[in-house]
């Protein structure tokens, strides 16, 4: 029987996405973001714990950049159930010193509660980052987003707010944004090692799969994934980038030389590298997010 695809077994689609097992430096890759994240928090002026909601959870760290700076806001990875804006701290610095504020969201996790409610919290937390920029010392008309694996997925999903109809703020506060690593079909996930803690039903999936709901307007998304990545990881990836292009939206895809799941990450923040460099041009200037990225494109 064909549980997701060609896919027959949960061994099969585990192989794919189960990539803390698949990389054998994970363990260490995620204490060193962590003690990098430490060391940021030394050097750099920040403010931690900023509410954008009424759970504990529900908050976001902030590293501004001097009065008037764009604002980026970054989404974590780990499947929806692990992590929190602490150990990702180390993303801000590179684009701090280059004059962005950045905000790492944190959220609540599975199976406290479901991926419906992750998606609401990261909606929330960008229209709150919108309608509190200027208090902030950031400029709301300058606000990106972006985020890595179960964070890529928020990016899509926030990508798809109908904000003027749900908000009640303007219909592109977003101005573009990168998703890494992203997971844009929910369908293998109830059938792989993840479902204890995700507790998926077929629902929850239609909605949040963002591939089978492109909506007719969305901000510019540059769609990156790793070389060496997994074959499901590039794959969707692709669907995602024709699936937008399909509808008229604008959207590049960039493979990342060389990178696994958790190199990409560091790619993404080393400030000599291309993946930073485009990253960096998205922030300050969203118009030109996708300019000179082919679709396919490598870095």
């Amino acid at each position: 029987m064909r549980l997701y695809r060609d896919f027959e077994s949960q061994e099969a689609i585990d192989a794919e996405y189960n990539v803390t097992a698949r990389v054998a430096e994970s363990g260490a890759i995620l204490a060193r973001w962590s003690e990098a994240s430490a060391a940021v928090r030394e050097r750099l002026p920040f403010r931690l714990g900023l509410e954008y909601g009424p759970t504990r959870e529900e908050y976001l760290d902030l590293f501004p950049a001097g009065p008037g700076a764009p604002l980026h806001l970054f989404s974590h990875g780990g499947y929806w159930r692990r992590f929190s804006a602490r150990e990702f701290s180390f993303l801000a610095e590179p684009l701090v010193r280059a004059g962005v504020a950045v905000g790492i969201v944190n959220y609540a996790l599975c199976p406290k509660v479901t991926i419906d409610e992750i998606v609401r919290e990261a909606r929330a937390a960008v229209a709150v980052a919108y309608e509190r920029a200027r208090a902030w010392g950031c400029d709301p008309e300058r606000l990106t987003i972006s985020g890595h694996s179960a964070g890529g997925h928020l990016v899509a999903m926030v990508a798809a707010t109908d904000w003027a109809g749900e908000y009640d703020v303007p219909a592109e506060i977003v101005k573009a944004g990168p998703t890494v690593s992203g997971l844009f079909d929910l369908g293998p996930f109830p059938w792989s090692y993840l479902q204890p803690s995700l507790q998926l039903g077929l629902e929850q999936v239609r909605r949040n799969s963002p591939i089978l709901d492109i909506p007719d307007r969305g901000p510019p998304l540059l769609v990156m994934v790793g070389a060496a990545e997994t074959a499901e990881f590039r794959r969707q990836s692709r669907a995602f980038v024709e699936a937008r292009r399909g509808r008229g939206l604008p959207t590049a895809r960039l493979e990342v030389e060389g990178a696994d799941h958790f190199t990409v990450l560091d790619a993404l923040a080393d400030p000599a590298g291309p993946a930073f460099e485009r990253l960096l041009r998205l922030a300050r200037e969203p118009e030109r997010a996708l300019e000179d990225v082919p679709t396919g494109a490598r870095s």
